[in-house]
């Protein structure tokens, strides 16, 4: 049987983000009990996380030391949040991208829990300073905020409260970096963190430029994924600037006035609705129906990909 790491590890909320944090967890040999009100979902979640460690072990893509039989042995559910929480180190809140849901949670565990236990959020963009709010245990807070999946994107945002704890991020980094994520810290809180800040802006111009009829949907998205996105899997944008003149500062020279006239050209905030919608609606749907059995078979592919490039990427970078 499988050795459990030192502390407990608890999910509150059973669903895909749930789901996937108890897997990663338990790849880091640390015990986990899975938290739901309902124990049918719990059922139905302990079922599919048996069922997709299986997939993986079966494509050699499981991660961690140990086996999958030693792995589920580490999960467990619990419909009781108090028995949840006994000897928990680290608590990682995964209910619905709702405030006032995730403050209530959040107070819930603020109530039973000891001054050494972490309490984490999966949100992806409340602000830590609105979910935390009157907590008692506010110094013990933080954000941990994945990227969907989770299992095969390895990056978390670290987003402290203003009265985190510096002592909270650390052990947060630490625990990240065992089960294999790769934690970056937010120095302080801004809205939407740094992903969706830099997703959002992509989606933008991505919409103003079909919107202005400059390129197509579908050749929209060949632009980043046979482009940009080639490149972005290894490095960021900062280090292409870097590497793609004689340094950073000799790229400033050479492009920063190209870089700002461009910029000044950029419209105003798109609605995301119209005949735009429908335009991209449709070059979508031409290539991916949004039924729920080629969605599902696309975002079944999708992670395969992403699967292997995760396998490339170990290989490519020192350890």
């Amino acid at each position: 049987m499988a050795c459990a790491a030192a502390g407990g590890v608890v999910i509150v909320g059973s669903g895909l983000i749930g789901r996937s944090w108890a897997m990663l967890f338990a790849s880091g040999g640390f015990k986990v009990k899975l938290y739901d009100i309902e124990q049918q979902q719990i059922t139905i979640a302990l079922e599919n996380i048996r069922r997709e460690l299986k997939l993986l072990e079966q494509t050699g893509s499981l991660k961690g030391s140990l086996s999958v039989e030693e792995q589920l042995s580490l999960i467990s559910g619990c419909s009781n949040i108090q028995e949840a929480v006994e000897g928990a180190m680290h608590i990682q809140e995964c209910v619905p991208e709702n405030l006032e849901l995730k403050k209530k949670i959040l107070a819930q565990l603020d109530r039973i829990v000891d001054d050494s236990v972490i309490l984490s959020s999966s949100s992806s963009c409340l602000l830590p300073s609105k979910l935390f709010a009157g907590l008692v245990h506010v110094k013990q807070c933080i954000v941990a905020h994945p990227v969907n999946p989770p299992y095969y994107v390895p990056l978390v945002e670290l987003v402290p409260h203003p009265e985190t704890a510096p002592a909270t991020v650390d052990r947060t980094h630490a625990l990240m970096r065992k089960i294999g994520q790769c934690p970056v810290r937010l120095l302080k809180e801004v809205d939407g963190f740094a992903l969706n800040r830099l997703q959002y802006a992509v989606i933008s111009e991505a919409w103003r430029l079909v919107e202005d009829g400059v390129v197509s949907p579908s050749d929209l998205d060949l632009v980043m994924s046979e482009g940009l996105g080639m490149r972005y899997a290894f490095i960021g944008p900062l280090e292409t600037m870097h590497l793609n003149a004689e340094g950073m500062l000799n790229y400033c020279d050479r492009y920063s006035e190209g870089m700002k006239r461009v910029l000044k050209t950029f419209g105003p905030i798109p609605e995301f609705s119209g005949s735009t919608a429908g335009k991209v609606n449709q070059a979508m749907c031409m290539k991916v129906p949004d039924d729920p059995e080629h969605l599902a078979a696309r975002r079944q592919w999708r992670d395969e990909c992403l699967m292997r490039l995760s396998k490339l990427k170990s290989q490519m970078q020192p350890q």
